[in-house]
């Protein structure tokens, strides 16, 4: 590391206690980035069910309030957006007074910190954010998949993110397909990277310690197969195709399919399971934390992540899911949609089926699922990429490159 920089990151999602669900690929940036040197500040809204210390593991914690009435508490934490693709009507009431707050908290933490670099995470609001608290300050953007969504859907947010494009030092993106659309809106090709999310392979490993009470949680029989897939109930999860799968999977191992995670579509995916004929076999746990999501993987016949870019043009940039089940070394099936199919390759290190094909994805669980050697070889396999290039650390090392990145830009344009 060249530099040792005072970092305030600026974002709307972070873990708001310890294995929280909402926003997990937020702590371990900002943990990784603490220890490889940097001082670490993290700006966020605060929530009712923040439970966090002043500081963990070098990371600094500054929340800051913004809501006058209960119903306005909605800004970050995946809260202000319906199915991922439209912003509530109480999210816009309360922007105004959240980015008035979150650029106040921001421009005093960096003054009093003496901040050598901004990060805002999402290009809005929190690229905005950053770049309006301390517009003297190198700035980096990390970009998540929403944030470029918006900015293409509506004028005024789309005019904002060129901006903030037109003023950050550096970019990073969590795929090809989000960095690709980000230069569409004004990032510059020479100052942005592609730079994968990383994933905790101590949280999720392949021991399956607990597969036994998994499964017994779910009153698995013997023998009978268990499809697990995770992910926030919205559209471009894409959980409906794998759905109308599970009627057409021919195994006689009649498997069960859980689906964790809550969201805008919980009523609606729970009518369509009742709906397939195979409704008793569909199970929601609801929303899990991260170390429920480790169990149920290691402790799945096969993971399945059907995203899709779904009818509004949304879709992820790279699900942590992925990731997490490549690390629990989980026969995975997928689709390519957004960064996945940069990062699983069809037939070693799981299958790739075409989006919204549930034929597709029943064929490819069959396969698995009736060819059990195949399926461990996919797993291990899976299991040893993200050993070997998707731990954190590299992650945190790649963004501080991007901190001296920006701060050589502040000093001489480029």
């Amino acid at each position: 590391m060249s530099s040792r920089h005072v970092v305030v990151m600026v974002t709307t999602s972070y873990p708001r206690f310890p294995g929280d669900s909402v926003g997990t690929f937020m702590e371990p940036i900002a943990k990784h980035v603490a220890e490889i040197g940097h001082e670490v500040h993290i700006v966020a809204p605060w929530h009712p069910l923040v439970q966090r210390a002043r500081e963990e593991d070098g990371v600094f914690f500054h929340f800051f309030r913004y809501a006058p009435a209960p119903s306005l508490n909605v800004f970050g934490y995946a809260a202000g957006l319906r199915e991922d693709v439209k912003v509530r009507g109480a999210a816009w009431a309360a922007t105004p007074l959240a980015l008035a707050a979150g650029w106040f908290k921001a421009m005093r933490v960096a003054q009093k910190r003496r901040a050598t670099v901004m990060h805002g995470h999402w290009v809005v609001p929190g690229g905005a954010i950053a770049a309006f608290a301390r517009p003297s300050l190198p700035l980096v953007v990390s970009l998540h998949g929403s944030d470029v969504f918006v900015a293409e859907q509506n004028g005024a947010v789309g005019r904002v993110a060129r901006h903030v494009f037109d003023r950050a030092g550096f970019v990073t993106a969590c795929s090809q397909d989000l960095a690709e659309r980000a230069e569409r809106l004004g990032a510059r090709r020479d100052r942005m990277e592609v730079v994968p999310y990383g994933v905790d392979v101590a949280r999720f490993t392949p021991t399956g310690a607990n597969r036994d009470a998994i499964r017994a949680r779910v009153n698995a029989a013997d023998g009978q197969a268990v499809i697990v897939a995770a992910g926030r109930l919205v559209r471009k999860k894409g959980f409906e195709y794998l759905i109308d799968a599970l009627p057409l999977v021919r195994s006689d191992r009649r498997p069960l399919l859980v689906i964790a995670g809550a969201g805008d579509l919980d009523r609606e995916l729970r009518a369509r399971a009742a709906r397939s004929g195979a409704g008793e076999r569909v199970i929601f746990p609801g929303n899990q934390s991260q170390d429920e999501v480790g169990e149920w993987f290691a402790a799945a016949d096969v993971v399945v992540a059907p995203s899709v870019r779904d009818d509004s043009g949304n879709v992820d940039g790279l699900p942590n899911t992925v990731l997490e089940a490549l690390a629990s070394a989980a026969p995975l099936v997928a689709t390519s949609a957004g960064g996945i199919g940069a990062v699983v390759e069809n037939g070693r290190t799981g299958v790739i089926v075409p989006e919204r094909d549930a034929a597709a994805l029943a064929a490819a669980i069959d396969a698995l699922l009736g060819n059990a050697e195949r399926a461990r070889a996919l797993g291990s396999a899976g299991r040893a990429l993200v050993e070997h290039r998707f731990g954190w650390r590299r992650v945190a090392e790649r963004l501080s490159d991007a901190y001296d990145r920006a701060l050589a830009f502040a000093r001489h344009g480029r």
